[in-house]
């Protein structure tokens, strides 16, 4: 896991002058996970009150596509040096894909997914396949009928309230985004995503008044002018220090593709901005507010240099925020 994906890395992000690039420093990156022969994917760190690190990940894999996607979770309790040997808190018998890790104020852990059947196509499709591969694949689907399969696409939660020693059964809830929720001043959660495997697709918002355990529909982010909603992907949320609520989404409309959009909501969640680019080539994003009020931005970058950047256009992706730079 690198960061959030391949490799764990700790930054420190310097308090500089307004108008100064900001500089980062890596002071390490270390493999953290004891499985080499795998495929580890899409994965989230958080950090709980007490000090243990998480991270969730879809584990188990042989490819980006596969059957055999599972959520799982590590953990270390001296800050990043060990961790833990993977458990295996989600199974189904299609793909479990991206994971998503949260604690809420309350100390419960949240931890989100979705699951896929894209590996079927790749599968029926399947020519000079290694005879053990094909096996592998076609074994999998033995294990359920299709009916079963398409029941089993959704948009998941688990939740914990003893510090992931137990698990709710995964249960459904209206969108999906890798990282999962956030908290708002309050109390309140926020989960800013895409909903998927049901007819009419959209993005937006859907919140929890009870620590997570139930999760409503709040709004609808709208599509700019030209663009398809279908192809919004992604989303992360945070909450800035003045109170407003900052969306990043992936997107994948022809006009700035490749970039990641922003929109904001000013009132908690009910109404957002129209979705607008913020001179950042690359997705998808993760927010973090810092301890000093600061918001980091951190996301892939796909072309040479390859791997994980952070912006330095420090005024561009902070714009309409509010009054205060939420940067500086």
């Amino acid at each position: 896991m690198q960061t959030r994906r391949a490799f764990l890395g700790s930054a420190a992000i310097a308090a500089l002058p307004l108008h100064a690039a900001p500089r980062a420093r890596v002071d390490s990156v270390s493999i953290i996970s004891h499985q080499p022969e795998f495929y580890h994917g899409w994965a989230t760190l958080a950090l709980r009150k007490n000090g243990e690190l998480l991270v969730a990940y879809s584990g188990g894999r042989e490819a980006h596509v596969c059957p055999f996607g599972r959520v799982e979770l590590i953990r270390s309790s001296d800050g990043g040096r060990t961790w833990s040997w993977p458990e295996v808190i989600m199974d189904t018998p299609i793909d479990d894909r991206d994971a998503g890790v949260f604690e809420t104020p309350a100390g419960s852990i949240l931890v989100t997914t979705f699951t896929s059947l894209a590996y079927q196509p790749v599968l029926d499709r399947a020519k000079d396949w290694p005879a053990e591969k094909l096996a592998r694949w076609q074994a999998v689907n033995r294990r359920t009928v299709e009916k079963q399969r398409q029941a089993l696409l959704g948009t998941w939660m688990l939740r914990s309230t003893d510090g992931g020693m137990t698990w709710s059964a995964p249960f459904r809830v209206p969108l999906n985004s890798p990282h999962g929720p956030v908290a708002l001043t309050g109390g309140r959660l926020i989960y800013a995503g895409k909903q998927l495997w049901e007819p009419g697709t959209k993005v937006g918002v859907s919140e929890s008044a009870d620590d997570g355990k139930t999760w409503q529909w709040l709004s609808d982010i709208p599509a700019r002018p030209g663009d398809k909603v279908e192809d919004y992907h992604e989303l992360h949320a945070i909450q800035a220090a003045n109170g407003h609520i900052i969306v990043h989404i992936r997107n994948h409309n022809p006009a700035n593709r490749g970039e990641t959009l922003q929109c904001e909501s000013q009132d908690g969640g009910k109404t957002w901005s129209l979705p607008h680019p913020i001179s950042v080539w690359g997705l998808p994003s993760h927010l973090l507010r810092l301890r000093d009020g600061r918001l980091l931005m951190s996301y892939g970058h796909r072309r040479a240099p390859f791997g994980n950047q952070a912006p330095d256009q420090r005024r561009q992706w902070a714009r309409m925020v509010g009054a205060a730079d939420p940067l500086r």
